[in-house]
């Protein structure tokens, strides 16, 4: 136990330096701000800066995200979180965003569990089993298994339920499914990675799908095709220790394009549509690897590929790599 604190902490001072430069362009008393989309705050980003916040050991941010959220998201009759506050007027979204509310509640667990900050447990299993009964739902091919549906209100019939693959967080789902006392959950993680496996059998590994009784389509209302949702599956298994999973070498050679440069974006078919030379978005392609990742951009910030840097940094650290 003291050695794994040492861990723990030598983790949260490397880790440190990269949030506070992070926390100065995005973050306001606690108000992750996503400067391009018109300075639009998410459940998406608060989940993400509170855990990035107790992975950095930087208690202040995290008490102060955590404290936003809770007034300003958290408007719902259940535990999870609206899904957005526009900036001009406040006005919420009141749907939620199952990755969100995932990763808040792994932030929260994280809190007492790994840096003895208390008085946040209670919230976090009451988001975990609120997750477990308001956003799964049977797999239409397999009806004893359960799917991880984006929302509470998301799109989902016995024979259609649409899916996105990036929502799948193997490991915090599971650290949450057992802290909860909710199997499902764990279910649900290994479903999951199930699923993923499929998908990128099927050339399938897209933003969004729907899991149909006769297999994988396109939506009818979404666009089909890898890009920036999707992209995050291989960090994600990464970030879960799980290097062997044929989705993250799916997902490494989606990425694949010239040196410098991962593609972004792909169609339905799989031609190239969009490049990025970002290093928040090579990240992902280094860390997929194994590799050292890139450094901080000297300029040019842009908040989704500046925390998918600091995201990938964490999952070195704790997934694997950086050992």
């Amino acid at each position: 136990m003291f050695c794994g604190f040492v861990v723990r902490a030598a983790s949260a001072r490397a880790a440190a330096p990269d949030f506070r430069t992070w926390a100065a362009t995005y973050l306001r008393d606690g108000q992750v701000i996503d400067w391009q989309q018109n300075g639009i705050s998410h459940s998406e980003g608060q989940g993400w800066g509170l855990l990035l916040a107790q992975a950095a050991g930087e208690r202040d941010a995290f008490e102060q995200i955590e404290a936003w959220t809770a007034a300003h998201l958290a408007v719902r009759e259940d535990r999870l979180m609206g899904w957005s506050r526009q900036p001009a007027d406040g006005r919420i979204d009141w749907r939620n965003a199952t990755d969100g509310d995932i990763f808040r509640a792994w932030a929260l667990l994280r809190a007492g569990r790994d840096s003895g900050w208390a008085d946040h447990a209670e919230t976090a299993v009451a988001i975990a089993r609120d997750i477990a009964s308001l956003c799964l739902a049977p797999d239409p091919r397999a009806p004893s298994e359960a799917l991880l549906t984006p929302g509470a209100e998301a799109r989902r019939r016995a024979d259609r339920v649409l899916f996105n693959p990036s929502y799948i967080m193997p490991r915090a789902l599971r650290e949450l499914g057992e802290a909860a006392g909710e199997p499902q959950l764990i279910r649900a993680a290994d479903h999951g990675e199930t699923l993923l496996a499929e998908l990128a059998a099927a050339d399938r590994l897209w933003d969004w799908v729907d899991v149909t009784q006769d297999g994988f389509a396109a939506p009818p209302d979404l666009r089909p095709g890898w890009g920036y949702d999707a992209l995050r599956v291989p960090l994600y298994l990464a970030w879960s220790g799980n290097y062997s999973h044929p989705a993250l070498a799916a997902g490494l050679r989606l990425l694949q394009s010239a040196p410098g440069r991962v593609v972004v974006q792909r169609s339905a078919e799989g031609t190239p549509e969009a490049e990025s030379d970002h290093p928040g978005f090579l990240a992902l392609r280094r860390l997929a690897a194994c590799q050292t990742l890139p450094d901080w951009p000297a300029e040019g910030r842009s908040y989704y590929p500046d925390t998918l840097l600091l995201l990938a940094r964490t999952a070195w650290r704790e997934g694997g790599c950086g050992r």
